[in-house]
């Protein structure tokens, strides 16, 4: 049952909820910009670099969130202790500090984001994806129409070391071809931002991965859903959230079909 404080907190999200998911995550965007290019200047080595990432992100999310924690909200972040007082609160915001570790250790490679989202009971209702390489964030509750006319050919988005096989299946259903690209968050980005048309993942995630991203696609009309159609869920007790589908309203229904026969086959 939720505790007293989180009772009295909004069952909606507030301007300032958005104006804040979208400020942390333009701050620690700008944060890690700061620290690679002062990093690789001094030859640090790529884990350092990494690790270093992660932490200063984190650090600078969890201060930054912590009135929203006093008044009664909870915090789920890759990189901190899940606390299952979580659980009892309506309010949990999700947050992946550095989404695209990788990538961010291998300048000058620009695939990489910060995700903040916030959940109220279980949705994805504010979000901010920043792609800081780009100096762009997205965000709720307005994302703005970036896409241009899409091609008549599906672009289907895949890891470019390990591409799932319900991606490459959705790709030949579809008659589409495939983009390679790094983070979750770019990925979903780029069908946001018209420079792809699916991103489907069957190849494990966890709700960090994908919450801010969500977020954002669904305020720019996108479908979102798991692989079999069903809503995606989030503040859950097991935060492995395995898969997921991304793309236009208009190819949701040939892309999950195409994926109930990858499940049958």
């Amino acid at each position: 049952m939720s505790d007293s404080n989180s009772v009295h907190r909004s069952a909606s999200p507030t301007a300032s909820d958005h104006a804040l998911a979208a400020r942390l995550a333009q701050e620690a965007g700008v944060l890690l910009v700061n620290l690679r290019t002062r990093r690789v200047a001094e030859g640090v080595d790529p884990k350092t670099l990494k690790d270093e990432g992660d932490r200063v992100a984190h650090e600078l999310l969890m201060e930054a969130l912590a009135p929203q924690i006093n008044a009664g909200d909870a915090v789920l972040s890759e990189e901190g202790k899940d606390d299952p007082v979580r659980l009892d609160r309506r309010r949990v915001w999700i947050v992946d500090p550095l989404d695209g570790t990788r990538e961010f250790g291998e300048p000058p490679r620009t695939d990489w984001a910060v995700h903040v989202a916030l959940t109220i009971d279980g949705d994805p209702v504010c979000g901010a994806v920043a792609l800081p390489a780009l100096d762009l964030v997205l965000a709720t509750p307005a994302v703005p129409s970036l896409a241009a006319a899409r091609p008549a050919v599906p672009r289907v988005i895949v890891s470019r070391s390990r591409p799932p096989a319900a991606a490459l299946h959705v790709a030949d259903a579809l008659g589409g071809e495939l983009v390679e690209m790094g983070s979750a968050g770019a990925k979903a980005m780029a069908v946001v931002r018209g420079e792809a048309d699916v991103y489907v993942h069957s190849g494990g995630q966890y709700e960090w991965d994908s919450c801010a991203p969500v977020a954002v696609a669904l305020a720019a009309g996108l479908h979102c859903s798991r692989i079999d159609g069903t809503p995606l869920r989030y503040n859950q007790p097991d935060v492995y959230l395995p898969d997921l589908l991304i793309c236009p309203p208009d190819l949701a229904e040939r892309t999950l079909a195409a994926l109930v026969d990858f499940g049958d086959s």
